[in-house]
């Protein structure tokens, strides 16, 4: 009579058929993923280039997923959800420097600095430093965040917009649905939606870390926009407009996202 318990498969051959079987199973999951993912690839480098106007330097099927991430984006935005602040003692004594374009005018000098703002078409607005140190002083620490991955917590000091809006009478022009800002130099420019513009964390920076801020953070008044990437921050600005359709935006320009929000 023949043996029964000969012909039962051992437990460790058992587990090794399904350590294989799992093994194989991993493997082909692996090799077909990265199959579609290297096809995705070549749809998308092979893809046409988007037509360059405010956006441009992206392959087509990306912007078209970037503007969409944007409305979507503007849908569930609100100005009562406030970014997280710290205290005095956590910001940074040495503030990283990321970029220059927009400051390298040699002949500027601060002194002679004056912001201009374009009410209506052809009729300027000029405004200088101490019309501006007039209004009520607001301060935020909070963690800047750079599209390049980096952050640090900085200490920054200055006006609302929205206060800025409401004691020049700019409601008006603040109903536009775009805010466009640029150096004096007009080599940055950015174009921000209103709504972020008007968060109630972003100001119009005069000062870092309690004093003037220096030149090569974007001397003598900056912009300070905690929703927004790095590349929304702008230095130095020496004009501001409003207008319903896109401004135009140094980096949308060079392929990156124009909402860059947070």
């Amino acid at each position: 009579m023949e043996n029964k318990e000969l012909k039962r498969p051992s437990f460790e051959a058992t587990i090794d058929r399904k350590i294989k079987r799992r093994t194989f199973i991993s493997f082909a999951s692996f090799f077909a993923l990265s199959g579609l993912g290297l096809g995705a690839w070549k749809w998308l480098y092979n893809s046409p280039e988007e037509i360059s106007g405010i956006t441009a330097g992206a392959h087509k099927p990306l912007r078209d997923a970037l503007n969409t991430s944007e409305q979507v984006f503007k849908q569930v935005y609100s100005n009562t959800h406030l970014v997280k602040t710290y205290p005095k003692s956590m910001a940074a004594t040495n503030v990283r420097v990321n970029g220059d374009i927009g400051l390298t005018d040699e002949t500027f000098r601060v002194q002679d600095w004056q912001l201009e703002v374009e009410k209506e078409a052809g009729k300027l607005l000029t405004i200088g430093m101490e019309q501006l140190k007039k209004l009520p002083k607001t301060e935020i620490i909070y963690s800047f965040k750079c599209i390049e991955g980096w952050d640090q917590i900085q200490h920054w000091g200055g006006l609302r917009f929205s206060d800025f809006i409401q004691h020049f009478n700019l409601e008006s022009q603040s109903k536009k649905a775009y805010v466009g800002m640029q150096t004096p130099d007009e080599q940055y420019y950015v174009g921000i939606d209103r709504e972020s513009t008007l968060h109630p964390q972003t100001i119009l920076a005069y000062e870092m870390n309690g004093y003037p801020i220096p030149v090569e953070n974007g001397a003598p008044l900056r912009l300070i926009i905690p929703v927004k990437y790095g590349v929304k921050n702008l230095k130095r600005i020496g004009k501001i407009t409003f207008s319903d359709t896109r401004p135009r935006d140094f980096w949308a320009e060079q392929g990156y996202d124009y909402y860059s929000g947070l």
